[in-house]
């Protein structure tokens, strides 16, 4: 029975709540970059597009087709990225990743709503689902800026 407590424990209506309200769901219709990730174990997948001027995230959408929990950082993460620059993505992608498999503190604000997917850290087969979406749009991040140089 314990671990039928522990799934209901991480599937709580708080990341059930923000996977069914994910923001930024439309794809942009001329991005600065666009990358999809696929997780292999799960087989979930984000495609982000992002609009950068001056290394600031300006424009977001994301496609999600992913478990609630990627769904859910899917969610967060759209929430705060508006405004964040490339540092504050992979920052907030290392934090995350730390978090998961160490037991690290929860990711900086404006990430630090991702404090909900703590319960997911036992449950390493779901951290590249949650991770998905900070990857995706680190790596849109470094295209949009080799773009911009070029």
């Amino acid at each position: 029975m314990s671990n039928d407590t522990d799934l209901i424990k991480l599937y709580s209506a708080r990341i059930l709540a923000l996977a069914a309200d994910i923001p930024l769901l439309d794809r942009l219709a001329q991005p600065d970059a666009t990358v999809k990730r696929r997780s292999p174990l799960c087989g979930s997948t984000v495609t982000v597009d992002v609009n950068v001027i001056d290394g600031v995230i300006t424009g977001f959408g994301q496609d999600v087709k992913a478990c609630a929990l990627g769904q859910a950082s899917a969610s967060v993460v759209a929430s705060a990225v508006i405004g964040a620059t490339r540092a504050q993505i992979e920052t907030a992608r290392d934090q995350l990743k730390t978090m998961l498999k160490d037991g690290g503190p929860v990711p900086d604000a404006p990430f630090d709503g991702l404090e909900v997917l703590i319960p997911a850290r036992e449950y390493k087969n779901r951290h590249a689902s949650i991770l998905l979406t900070l990857e995706a749009t680190a790596e849109a991040m470094g295209k949009a800026a080799q773009s911009n140089c070029a």
